[in-house]
């Protein structure tokens, strides 16, 4: 490659043995793409639809499977074309903005799970003021936040990166994650400040104030009678569930990603595609399973 493709494509170097098996990592890929996006968009429109639906809860529930379906959208369609490709490679700007989607629709997740563990904390410990406190405009806000909050810090994220010098061009992942910061010569002070108040504020807090409502709801609950425990399990472990794995899952990426350079490319490739498709299929498969109000009608559609 000449020295302006060099500056211009960046290599994407996390695939395996695509020349062998490219048709077959195909048709995988297309297959579960087709399946995320109709789980995800059948629960959508379930809650669009059904008018005893449009609470708070189906409509965090109907986001997160938005986050879901542009989650996928993000990743997926490159993925098709680079299995079927010679050269694996993406220019630096397409570059950047699928950093600042990926990124940003992920994050978005726990401001959406923050928000239903408030929904489910004012329903439980505060029951009678619930119609007045997450009122139309209330869940308006909460979403606004979670989805433009993300995407404001994030967007500044973008706008610093390429001031800094790249140095090398070819990333060790299949698309481009926060495996583009090694691409860089150097780490700014100033860029890791920031990456530092972007996770405090949009991780770490909202991890802790999902941590603060729960102990709480289980804290009223438990001096509660067994009907009050039994309506708070049937609506707080699914979210439980999905939190659980969406931590670990996040923290189990962050770790890879760090030591990416280190892993064989085999091992590299078993954790990404554990991440595209649990990530993108839990929220359909947790809640059209455990939420009785959307199996219900999920049963009615299929039966």
């Amino acid at each position: 490659m000449d020295a302006e493709f060099n500056g211009t494509y960046i290599t994407l170097g996390g695939f395996v043995d695509v020349d062998k098996y490219g048709y077959i990592y195909f048709v995988i890929l297309l297959i579960l793409y087709i399946i995320i996006l109709c789980t995800n968009c059948t629960l959508i429109c379930l809650i669009w639809i059904h008018r005893n639906l449009h609470e708070p809860m189906y409509i965090f529930i109907a986001a997160l499977s938005i986050n879901s379906v542009l989650f996928s959208t993000v990743i997926y369609p490159k993925l098709l074309i680079d299995v079927l490709s010679q050269k694996q490679t993406i220019s630096y700007s397409a570059c950047l903005f699928q950093y600042f989607l990926y990124n940003s629709v992920g994050v978005s997740d726990f401001l959406l799970l923050s928000a239903m563990a408030y929904d489910r904390y004012v329903s439980i410990c505060k029951p009678l003021h619930y119609p007045t406190i997450m009122g139309k405009r209330t869940v308006i806000v909460l979403l606004t936040l979670a989805w433009f909050l993300p995407a404001l810090q994030l967007g500044v994220g973008v706008v610093i990166i390429p001031q800094q010098k790249i140095c090398k061009f070819t990333s060790e992942g299949f698309w481009c994650n926060n495996t583009i910061h090694r691409l860089y010569c150097a780490k700014s002070n100033f860029f890791t400040i920031f990456v530092l108040f972007v996770m405090i504020t949009i991780v770490v807090l909202p991890m802790m104030f999902i941590l603060f409502t729960y102990m709480n709801i289980f804290k009223i609950t438990f001096h509660s009678s067994v009907e009050v425990r039994k309506k708070a399990m049937e609506t707080c472990l699914p979210h439980l569930i999905i939190l659980i794995c969406w931590s670990c899952l996040g923290a189990f990426v962050a770790m890879t990603d760090q030591m990416q350079s280190n892993l064989p490319k085999g091992v590299l490739l078993v954790i990404t595609f554990q991440m595209i498709v649990l990530t993108p299929l839990l929220n359909p498969v947790i809640y059209g399973v455990k939420m009785r109000e959307i199996w219900m009608h999920i049963k009615r559609l299929f039966c």
